[in-house]
């Protein structure tokens, strides 16, 4: 268990801890001095995540996060001022301006993100979204606001407007959570912690406005506290440029998906037959017959659906790995070098004695030595690293200097001692050594092209100097050392 996995559960833990203290002790003064005391952390916390070191577009909707968060404090502590001091002083207008902007940061914050890493490709998961947060906005509304209406026969009073208006704006969070869910990327904890800032978000809302129409008192501040907390440790986290970074897999249709989509489209016949709309001999022919056809509807979807990304993933496999080793082709390591940055390290490999495999083992030999060198090269480098099959007995590696912890001699060497350990193949021991020419990336001086020129001389230079060793191309300079050191 590394040292992230650990501090974020420390953090959560802590955060439910404060959640579950405010909550038991809400309702007196002394409980809501402790909230705000607690939330103002929470907004120092997400201020020093969101201006910390990095690319400024990347901290766009952390800024925004930040900024959601300190407008939604600002709201809560307007809220307590009047309540405990102000009591006979209408505060509509001064709580619910900050509040309602605060939703708004934190939904645009989000949707820049989804929009981020799906690389613009958002059709599909708006689509989606669309659907569902239709049929969530259908329930929240007849949940909340409805019974409001119904208690002023149907005149849209200041109040009203007012608690539609919360509504859209949990409305804005939840579709930009489910935008963030649906569209591609890597979905590791940093989006189940936004997914859960979300969902806690909409439950504490959803709460606080059945107190207020119940007017019953409900201990939601807990529950806003812990949504707010799980937000802030997810910009906290080192890997939260998952939630921005963007996606190179292709989506899939997940059944979970299909699932939610049906869920969606049986909201309305379901209100229509709770509410009593429909003469109660067909409400049951209404609700089977819409289930019935749904299903019918969806499977077919789903089925076209998955028919259709299994090709597609077949045929980008084919255009972007090799068949042999299953690792990357060329094609692949063009496209990545042109998100490279200063400090990207490119390390050309040729095999050294590989034609006196072929010629003395076979090409099945051959192959089989090709697979292992690749299960090797993979091994010995970082997950973020892309490991190249070129050709032949050429292979590439492009390792970003962006994450933290590749220093370059021991990289080299832990190469070349790897490649040089036999390979057994049946009876035989099949040895070969290799060459590495290594370049760094300079923005600004130099280009992808030239990276693998200088890497490819450079391994030349190493082939001519005895073989089995590594050499740093001239460009790059040996203050390039510093830069992967």
């Amino acid at each position: 268990m590394n040292m992230t996995v650990l501090r974020t559960r420390w953090l959560i833990a802590t955060a439910v801890l404060a959640a579950a203290v405010v909550s038991v002790t809400a309702g007196n003064l002394i409980a809501e001095i402790a909230y705000q005391a607690v939330y103002m952390l929470i907004c120092a916390a997400a201020w020093w995540a969101a201006l910390r070191p990095g690319d400024a577009v990347t901290r766009r909707p952390w800024v925004l996060i930040a900024v959601g968060q300190t407008l939604l404090l600002i709201g809560d502590t307007t809220a307590t001022v009047f309540y405990y001091f102000l009591p006979e002083t209408d505060p509509t207008g001064w709580i619910d301006a900050p509040w309602l902007s605060g939703y708004a940061a934190i939904g645009v914050a989000i949707m820049i993100m989804a929009r981020r890493r799906s690389g613009r490709r958002l059709r599909e998961p708006l689509l989606d979204m669309l659907t569902l947060t239709s049929a969530a906005a259908l329930g929240m509304w007849r949940l909340i606001v409805a019974p409001a209406l119904e208690e002023t026969d149907g005149q849209y009073t200041l109040g009203i407007i007012l608690e539609a208006s919360y509504t859209v704006g949990d409305v804005v969070i939840m579709a930009a959570v489910l935008l963030l869910v649906l569209s591609s990327g890597t979905r590791g904890a940093p989006t189940r912690l936004m997914i859960a800032a979300g969902f806690f978000r909409l439950v504490a809302d959803i709460g606080l406005a059945l107190a207020v129409s119940t007017e019953t008192f409900l201990p939601v501040n807990g529950v806003v506290l812990l949504a707010n907390a799980l937000m802030v440790i997810t910009a906290l986290r080192p890997d939260r440029d998952e939630l921005t970074r963007p996606a190179r897999q292709t989506r899939t249709l997940h059944p979970a998906r299909v699932v939610f989509l049906g869920l969606a489209l049986l909201t309305a016949p379901v209100i229509a037959v709770v509410e009593g709309s429909v003469p109660g001999g067909q409400r049951m022919a209404l609700l089977l017959a819409t289930v019935t056809a749904s299903g019918f509807v969806l499977t077919r979807f789903a089925v076209a659906v998955r028919q259709q990304e299994r090709a597609e993933q077949q045929l980008i496999r084919q255009a972007a790995y090799d068949p042999l080793t299953g690792l990357a082709n060329r094609r692949t390591l063009h496209t990545r070098m042109e998100e490279c940055a200063t400090g990207d390290v490119l390390l050309y490999l040729d095999l050294d004695g590989f034609k006196a495999v072929n010629d003395t083992h076979g090409h099945e030999a051959g192959d089989a030595l090709l697979i292992e060198i690749g299960r090797r090269l993979s091994a010995a480098v970082r997950e973020e690293d892309l490991v190249v099959r070129l050709g032949g007995d050429e292979f590439a590696l492009l390792c970003p200097q962006s994450a933290a912890g590749t220093d370059l001699v021991p990289l080299a060497e832990r190469i070349l001692a790897s490649i040089a350990e036999p390979v057994v193949y049946g009876d035989h021991e099949l040895r070969v050594g290799t060459s590495i020419g290594v370049a760094v990336f300079r923005e600004g001086v130099t280009t992808p092209g030239d990276l693998i020129r200088d890497a490819d001389a450079a391994m030349y230079q190493a082939k001519r100097g005895g073989r089995g060793r590594w050499v740093l191309a001239e460009s790059s300079g040996e203050s390039a050392l510093s830069l992967v050191g």
